[in-house]
C-alpha cells in the first residue's frame, strides 16, 4: 500500500471542490469496508482520500409523505433499526441486514454498496424495485438518475470525475403495497449471492390482484438488472402461481450466465480479482483435489446443516411481497439466527469441577 492524502470536509462544495480536482485519482471514503481493504491490497491506488461521513447531506434520513430519503453515507443499522422504513421499505431493509454481519452493517451504506457497483451487489435490486433516484452532485450541478440506470459494467457507474453521490430517494408507498429481497448464496450467510430477487407490488382493494409490479435481479449479469417485461406480465393479474410464474419465465429470459459475469469482473473490475473466484472457487478445488476434506463435513461425514433464509425460503420474493401488501404489518423477528451453531464437537473440558477430564461438549444441536 503507498502513501495517500487524507481530507474530511465538513462541507459538500469542499467534498466536490477536492474530488475534481484529483482528476479522477481521488476516491470517496463512506464506511470504507471495501475501500480500504482494496487500497490496502494495492487493487486501487489513489492519491487521495475523501472522508465524507462528516458532510450533513450524505447522513440525512428522512421519511414523510414525500417519500424517503437515504444519505449516500447512512450505515446500514440506522436504515432497518427504523421500524417505519422497515414496514414502508422492506425490501430495503431486507437487503441492508444481510450485507455482512453487525460490524459491517454499523459501517457499510448503501450509497457506497451501489457505488461499487458489484453485480452482486445486496442492495441495488431494492433500490431498483422501490423506485430509487440517485441524487448527485458535481462541478456543473445536481443531476438525477434512475437506480436501474446507474450501474454500466461491473465496477463502473455513471459518476463521472468529481461527482459524488449524495442521497438516494424513494417516491411514497402506494396503498396494499409490499416489497421483498432474497437471495441465493454458496453458504449459510456472510456471502456473495449466486442470484438475488428483488421484488415490489402494489395491490387492488381485494388484495386479490397486482396493480403493478417491479422485479430486479441481481448476479445474472454485468449489471443489477430491472426486469421491465417480467414486471409488466403482472400488471393486472391474479395472485396465483399461473402468473408468478410468467413473470419468472420472463426474468429468466434476460439473465446471463454466471461464468460470463465472472469473466467480466475479472477483466474489467478492480473488485473482481476477488470475485471472480467466490461461487466456482470450491467447485474447482474439489475436481482438482477429490481427497481434500469436505468444509460442510466432519470426520467424513455430512452435518445436517439448517440453511438460512437466505436459501430454503420457499416463496419466492414476488410472492412474499405479495403477502406482506396483504398484511397489516411486518412481523418482528431478530437481525440474525442468534442460535446457529453446527454440530460439531466444540471443544475438550478439562479439570472441571462439574465434568471429568476429557468430556466433551454436545453438539449445539438444531437452530433455536
Amino acid at each position: 500500500m503507498r502513501d495517500f492524502e487524507y481530507e474530511a470536509p465538513t462541507a459538500l462544495s469542499t467534498a466536490i471542490e477536492l474530488l475534481a480536482q484529483a482528476n479522477g485519482s481521488a476516491k470517496p471514503l463512506a464506511g470504507g469496508t471495501d475501500l480500504i481493504d482494496h487500497v490496502r491490497t494495492g487493487r486501487l491506488e489513489p492519491d487521495l482520500l475523501v472522508d465524507v461521513k462528516k458532510i450533513d447531506e450524505l447522513n440525512v434520513l428522512e421519511l414523510n409523505g414525500d417519500g424517503l430519503r437515504v444519505g449516500a453515507a447512512v450505515p446500514c443499522y440506522r436504515i432497518y433499526g427504523t421500524p417505519e422504513i422497515s414496514q414502508q421499505y422492506a425490501a430495503l431493509t431486507d437487503s441492508c441486514r444481510i450485507i455482512g454481519g453487525i460490524q459491517i452493517q454499523s459501517r457499510a451504506s448503501v450509497g457506497g454498496n451501489l457505488c461499487n457497483s458489484g453485480p452482486a451487489a445486496d442492495s441495488i435490486p431494492s433500490l431498483i424495485v422501490l423506485g430509487g433516484v440517485c441524487v448527485i452532485a458535481g462541478p456543473n450541478g445536481t443531476r438525477e438518475v434512475p437506480a436501474e440506470d446507474f450501474c454500466t459494467a461491473p465496477g463502473k457507474n455513471v459518476l463521472k470525475a468529481g461527482e459524488l453521490l449524495v442521497e438516494i430517494k424513494f417516491p411514497a408507498r402506494a396503498a396494499n403495497s409490499g416489497s421483498h429481497y432474497r437471495r441465493f448464496i454458496p453458504r449459510n450467510e456472510m456471502d456473495i449471492a449466486v442470484v438475488s430477487v428483488g421484488a415490489s407490488v402494489v395491490l387492488d382493494e381485494s388484495k386479490q390482484n397486482i396493480v403493478s409490479a417491479r422485479i430486479a435481479l441481481g448476479a445474472v449479469a454485468a449489471t443489477p438488472l430491472f426486469a421491465q417485461a417480467a414486471s409488466d406480465l403482472l400488471a393486472g393479474q391474479p395472485i396465483n402461481d399461473e402468473s408468478i410464474a410468467k413473470a419468472a419465465a420472463a426474468a429468466q429470459d434476460i439473465a446471463t450466465l454466471i461464468s460470463q459475469v465472472r469473466l467480466c469482473l475479472a477483466k474489467s473490475s478492480p473488485c473482481g480479482k476477488s470475485m471472480n473466484s467466490v461461487p466456482n472457487s470450491r467447485h474447482k478445488l474439489r475436481q482438482a483435489e477429490p481427497d481434500l476434506p469436505d468444509r460442510r463435513t466432519h470426520h467424513g461425514e455430512k452435518t445436517n446443516r439448517h440453511h438460512d433464509d437466505q436459501r430454503r425460503h420457499s416463496r419466492v420474493p414476488l410472492q412474499a411481497a405479495a403477502d406482506f401488501a396483504g398484511s397489516s404489518s411486518r412481523r418482528a423477528r431478530p437481525d440474525r439466527h442468534q442460535g446457529r451453531l453446527l454440530k460439531w464437537q466444540l471443544r475438550s473440558v478439562y479439570r472441571s469441577d462439574e465434568r471429568s477430564s476429557g468430556r466433551q461438549l454436545p453438539g449445539a444441536g438444531c437452530r433455536g
